[in-house]
């Protein structure tokens, strides 16, 4: 699924599980996915933030009330949501007849996916 993924979009969704294993998390979750984005792309992640007000939803879930969780080791299997799975599916439709899917489609991706 990854091989048409650009290697700083690939380390956007290293950096999801990561932020999902700190964060307690059993899946990769959408919200997860936008702080990996936030991670390795952060002035790109910004500026689209500002553009879509309709993302700060997606970016309040990664802790809403600030509780710290138990971490979870990252050799524990984590997948992705179905959620996360319809981002990244609408991520590579955005780079349709491009070479490579990179954080541009994923932020897209995400967008659809907080659209509804």
């Amino acid at each position: 699924m990854f091989e048409k993924f650009t290697m700083t979009a690939r380390r956007v969704i290293f950096f999801a599980r990561y932020e999902a294993s700190e964060r307690g998390a059993s899946s990769i979750e959408p919200c997860h996915l936008l702080a990996g984005l936030e991670r390795e792309e952060k002035k790109e992640t910004e500026r689209f933030l500002a553009e879509y007000p309709e993302m700060e939803a997606l970016r309040q879930r990664v802790n809403p009330n600030g509780v710290p969780w138990p971490k979870i080791s990252t050799s524990v299997d984590m997948p992705l949501t179905d959620a996360s799975k319809r981002a990244l599916s609408a991520a590579s439709d955005c780079a349709e007849g491009r070479a490579s899917v990179g954080t541009a489609e994923l932020l897209r991706g995400l967008l659809s996916v907080a659209r509804g």
